[in-house]
């Protein structure tokens, strides 16, 4: 079983790398099972129904989101409904829409794709996600051992206890949240596949997909800026490509993806 996964796209930037760059990236790497974490897609805050769908038919099999899930108030009119949403786990379960899973057929086989965020300076006071996990994946193991976390976290130090925390247990652990691509991907001894963060797709000359000038201004001047999305920049795309043995779950490979101008993209 092969997984791509693409990190926080960001923006009508964002927006445009997938559309242009996924089903390239489908075509040549020939995934079963293609996921897109898309907490930032709409203006940089969260995510509505049409670009929830313009992801599909791209070829997303499943939206994962992060802190931002609620930014934008149109998901409130589709989250019920969209069966390949999934939002972190760890918000109250009895109070929240949505789900923080979803499972993927694949052949006969079947991958679950777990949304988690961590606690570490992410301002909102969500359950432990080190406690919240592991019963829902010893249940999910009773029906699969090919399970797929988006760990959307700050720290290195959080998403690297959670994979070693459940290596052997799981397919993937793999980060997003602070859209700068990390060079620590590896496949730990029990089988997990991690990387601390995939890096994010949107304006490849923003900071952090951002106007600079709102960023550096409050940097310089210590006030409250509103920060939005530099829509006036190249793309770049991150993500990673993860080799799966679909009947042990134990992961054999996890590869880096990265298209920006400094590294373009090449079709064979």
């Amino acid at each position: 079983m092969r997984i791509l996964f693409v990190g926080d796209v960001m923006g009508e930037v964002g927006q445009n790398a997938i559309a242009t760059y996924l089903p390239k990236l489908k075509r040549r790497y020939k995934p079963q099972v293609t996921i897109v974490n898309g907490e930032n897609a709409t203006k940089g805050r969260g995510i509505n129904q049409e670009v929830y769908k313009a992801f599909l038919t791209a070829g997303a099999d499943v939206i994962t989101m992060g802190n931002h899930t609620w930014d934008n108030n149109e998901i409130f009119d589709f989250i019920g409904d969209a069966k390949k949403l999934v939002r972190p786990l760890n918000f109250p379960t009895a109070t929240t829409p949505g789900k923080g899973y979803t499972m993927v057929n694949v052949n006969t086989e079947k991958l679950a794709v777990i949304n988690l965020q961590g606690n570490v300076f992410m301002g909102q006071n969500l359950a432990n996600p080190f406690i919240t996990v592991m019963p829902l994946v010893k249940e999910l193991r009773q029906q699969t051992p090919n399970i797929f976390i988006d760990l959307h976290a700050e720290t290195t130090s959080e998403k690297e206890a959670m994979a070693w925390y459940l290596d052997g247990q799981v397919s993937a652990v793999i980060g997003t949240h602070t859209h700068v691509q990390t060079s620590d991907n590896r496949v730990l001894p029990e089988g997990t596949a991690f990387l601390s963060d995939v890096g994010f797709t949107g304006p490849y000359n923003g900071i952090l997909g951002m106007t600079r000038e709102n960023v550096i201004g409050r940097f310089l001047e210590q006030m409250p800026t509103r920060f939005n999305v530099q829509e006036d920049s190249p793309a770049v795309l991150s993500g990673c490509l993860i080799d799966v043995d679909g009947k042990t779950g134990h992961a054999k490979k996890i590869q880096r993806l990265l298209i920006n101008p400094d590294h373009p993209y090449f079709d064979d």
